[in-house]
């Protein structure tokens, strides 16, 4: 019996740029589709690093933070000058240094609040 319509192509006959092309294009719709339907989240500069457990709070104005800072070295002060007065020879002196470095460096948080805003 005469077949009147051709055999189907065989399997491997289908070039590979057609498949290459077709695979293209489903790589491609699932990338649109994750990009739409699976958004990630934007990774912020300010993004905690690994192992970091302290961070400041966005937002915060300056007169905020110095004084913040100064109270932390307030109580920085407090803390070595009590440690001071039990401690004798070397180690009083080391911990009299440390003091009065907390006390400059609260000094100078001072100055920059009075520049910040200035005392009326």
């Amino acid at each position: 019996m005469f077949k009147a319509t051709p055999n189907p192509p065989e399997a491997g006959s289908t070039s590979k740029s057609a498949k290459s092309k077709a695979k293209q294009q489903d790589e491609t719709t699932k990338r649109v589709l994750d990009h739409y339907l699976l958004p990630k989240p934007d990774k912020s500069k300010d993004d905690p690093k690994p192992g970091q457990l302290f961070t400041v709070v966005k937002g915060l104005d300056n007169e905020c933070l110095l004084a913040n800072l100064t109270e932390t070295l307030a109580s920085a002060d407090a803390m070595v000058s009590d440690l001071a007065f039990d401690l004798e020879g070397s180690r009083r002196d080391v911990a009299q240094g440390i003091q009065q470095l907390i006390e400059l460096s609260s000094l100078l948080a001072n100055r920059v609040l009075d520049n910040v805003e200035p005392r009326r």
